[in-house]
């Protein structure tokens, strides 16, 4: 549900809609709501992306970055080179299967909760490489949240999977990552 808002600007006074926050009960000067969903909103604004960039996929990183496109602004603010403070792997260009145990050391290096993002042909299928060397895929190896398409892929398609994650972000609940399903994924890629 959206509340509206009106500002002045030079002269013309216009309404836009505002989100409004979480779920719950709210009154005069308080909000009731729960845990789950005051720490996914907190989580799905906060997000700090490890770019893991190999090929023109990056340099579209790059645009997205920029301030035309400006990721910034969905809480992204802080790209982290250090897999330990990150917990968005954004995988970005052609994976060779040499690189594919590197690729999985990083992703077991962030810590719980971390998402994946497989961002252009590349990284979510192995694109036009259709060779012995490219990893078809990186999903073959890690866990994959969002896919996004593209050769490379418009920063408007980064926008959309940035927030794609977002909303996977602020809906998983608390108690996901202890539960048997999420378990036997983890298992199914050798994760333990």
């Amino acid at each position: 549900m959206s509340r509206p808002v009106q500002y002045n600007i030079y002269g013309q006074t216009d309404v836009k809609m505002v989100k409004e926050g979480p779920e719950g009960y709210s009154g005069e000067g308080f909000m009731a709501t729960t845990l789950d969903k005051v720490v996914g909103l907190a989580r799905q604004n906060s997000i700090w992306p490890l770019p893991f960039a190999t090929s023109c996929c990056g340099i579209e990183f790059m645009a997205t970055m920029g301030s035309h496109y400006d990721l910034a602004r969905f809480g992204a603010e802080r790209v982290g080179f250090s897999p330990r403070q990150c917990d968005l792997l954004m995988v970005m260009g052609t994976i060779a299967k040499k690189m594919g145990p590197v690729v999985k050391q990083v992703y077991l290096q962030m810590a719980e909760p971390r998402w994946v993002l497989a961002m252009g042909a590349c990284a979510s299928s192995g694109g036009i490489f259709d060779t012995y060397s490219v990893l078809q895929g990186i999903d073959q190896i890690i866990p994959v949240d969002v896919y996004i398409p593209g050769c490379p892929p418009r920063p408007e398609a980064v926008l959309d999977g940035f927030m794609k994650i977002q909303e996977l972000v602020g809906k998983e609940s608390l108690r996901r990552r202890n539960g048997d399903r999420y378990k036997e994924l983890m298992t199914s890629y050798g994760i333990l």
